[in-house]
């Protein structure tokens, strides 16, 4: 896939504060927790610190050197609006891996020279963006209140019920089975949110390349799938019916896959994902190809 946003810096760490904050332009939303996982420590070992990234009104370091960059226009600006340090020690080996990893995110980078020539104040950096490229408006959160409120419903209709019955010994366990069906309601009216954003953003005809729009619904599911360690997912890839049945087959399952192999990148298990392609076996509508292109988000067990 073609890169979208290209970094031009002074030095080694300059360059990776840059991609850094190429980041952060195509995935506003992003948390610190999003940031670590998207960048492990593993990529620079010998930092000197226990973290990558830190908040900015933190040390990061008990000896008597600034070991991260500090200056207000050097911060990344989190989804939460919390601000971020980047740590300033980067080795060339650790340089070299960071470099090669911000591909996953079709992050590249300039070479040194090229960025001597009207380089941004900018932190020491600046940035490109390529083939038709155009950052994210970072969305405002949806409200939350419909489920405080469908929470208040069921807490009232609880105490209702356990208010004008008899106590058995029995509605123990009646009560752990309300809250299981709760908790499972909860992941499917999630799941079934992204799974809705998903195909809104749509791969490209006869391609299983994820687009930007994509990856941005599948850290929505790294996210609920962090927050919640037991949820298992499988990812079930559906074509139409025009075009070759098995090439269809195996479009289908190599669109599942690609969305999973994006959550193993993110830190998720693969014990806890699945792919599966089914073609177009199983079409909603004959007479509809469009809604018979499709993927679905099934939790398992």
């Amino acid at each position: 896939m073609a890169s979208k946003v290209r970094v031009y810096g002074k030095a080694q760490n300059r360059t990776a504060l840059g991609i850094a904050h190429a980041y952060m332009v195509m995935y506003p939303q992003a948390t610190l927790e999003d940031l670590r996982k998207a960048f492990p420590n593993e990529l620079n070992p010998d930092k000197g610190t226990k973290e990558i990234f830190i908040y900015a009104e933190e040390k990061g370091t008990d000896a008597n050197w600034d070991g991260y960059f500090k200056a207000e226009e050097e911060l990344l600006t989190m989804g939460d609006g919390k601000k971020v340090s980047v740590v300033k020690m980067w080795t060339k080996p650790s340089f070299d891996r960071l470099v090669s990893h911000a591909k996953l995110y079709d992050i590249e980078i300039a070479q040194f020279e090229a960025a001597e020539k009207g380089f941004g104040k900018k932190g020491g950096f600046r940035l490109e963006y390529l083939n038709g490229y155009v950052p994210p408006v970072p969305e405002k959160k949806k409200s939350l209140l419909w489920l405080w409120i469908l929470l208040a419903i069921l807490v009232l209709g609880a105490i209702a019920f356990f208010a004008t019955r008899q106590p058995e010994v029995i509605e123990v366990e009646k009560v752990v089975e309300k809250e299981v069906i709760v908790r499972d309601t909860v992941y499917v009216q999630q799941l079934e949110e992204i799974e809705k954003n998903f195909n809104a953003s749509q791969f490209e005809q006869g391609k299983a390349e994820l687009n930007e729009d994509a990856k941005f619904v599948l850290h929505d599911l790294a996210k609920l799938m962090d927050k919640n360690p037991t949820l298992k997912v499988k990812i079930v890839g559906h074509t139409s019916a025009e075009g070759d049945a098995n090439l269809n087959q195996k479009l289908s399952e190599a669109r599942a896959q690609a969305a999973v192999d994006f959550l193993v990148a993110r830190g998720i298990a693969t014990d806890r994902l699945d792919a599966e392609g089914k073609g177009s076996s199983e079409p909603l509508d004959v007479n509809n190809p469009e809604v018979n292109r499709r993927t679905e988000f099934v939790v398992f067990e």
